[in-house]
């Protein structure tokens, strides 16, 4: 299971209709749990956060690696054959502090572009489906 954990309001209209497109092909281990948390209440929670070794966690922030959808699903795999809980966080409008994106495991930038939180919902969610397709052979992704 990938939990997300996002800054700011749940999914709403075209958001949730495209993201679930996504979600209703996720087999285990892909499977995503959404959690949503005002963007105050979300630092706070980070702030606190252990970040343990059983977690593999996933920063999305503008100044994070821009990497391939192949690297992407080869990382997911690695921590779940490491038997990691992978965590997705997607900040509110000012990305996260300092502290948190040196805590995470990787820090992932989707582009140089900035996006509006539910288009990187949305990324995300795509991405990982599209991890599961190459871990998988799947026809969805082609090279």
């Amino acid at each position: 299971m990938i939990r997300i954990i996002c800054g700011g309001k749940k999914n709403t209209g075209w958001c949730s209709v495209a993201c679930a497109e996504y979600e209703k092909r996720l087999r285990k281990p892909y499977e995503i749990l959404w959690q949503f948390m005002e963007e105050e209440k979300m630092e706070r929670f980070l702030e606190k956060w252990p970040f343990t070794r059983r977690e593999y966690v996933i920063c999305c922030d503008e100044r994070g690696e821009n990497i391939s959808s192949d690297e992407f699903s080869k990382r997911l795999e690695q921590a779940f054959s490491g038997s990691r809980d992978v965590i997705v966080l997607i900040g509110g409008a000012y990305g996260f502090a300092p502290e948190v994106r040196e805590k995470a495991d990787f820090v992932w930038g989707f582009s140089k572009l900035v996006f509006p939180h539910m288009i990187a919902r949305l990324i995300a969610c795509e991405q990982i489906y599209r991890a599961s397709q190459i871990a998988t052979g799947g026809p969805y992704h082609h090279e």
